[in-house]
């Protein structure tokens, strides 16, 4: 009987980095993703190999074995991974108040304009009572 995959664990701070370059590449062997790294820090070869393969194991990412040098990929998109972080901090944090976590991150960092009006155009989105 085929059980259902299990959603992917929460990523660490430096396999978000590596999530950052595989979501912007579309797919990335080690030493791309070392590369495009090395610009921020500079991780060593065998560190990002080692996480990739615990991410691997983690349900994070993909591998393909077909080439000499494995390319790897993001198994969920950008937005669903995010879903999953905010879902969590959210109820860990604010014991489930959106509220709350969105007031909390407009005071901690100002928003630009543009994205004042891109959260207005959410919100008048959003279905409720308009009276």
């Amino acid at each position: 009987m085929n059980r259902p995959t299990p959603p992917p664990r929460r990523p660490t701070d430096a396999e978000l980095e590596i999530l950052r370059v595989l979501w912007d590449r579309g797919e990335a062997t080690v030493r791309e993703v070392q590369e495009t790294m090395k610009i921020r820090r500079a991780p060593g070869y065998t560190t990002v190999l080692k996480l990739l393969q615990i991410m691997t194991e983690k349900g994070l990412v993909e591998r393909n074995e077909s080439e000499r040098a494995h390319v790897y990929r993001a198994r969920l998109e950008r937005h669903e991974t995010e879903k999953q972080l905010v879902g969590d901090l959210l109820e860990r944090a604010f014991g489930g108040s959106a509220s709350r976590l969105v007031l909390q991150a407009l005071a901690t960092k100002s928003a630009s304009a543009e994205e004042i009006a891109e959260i207005r155009e959410f919100l008048d989105r959003i279905p409720g009572d308009k009276s």
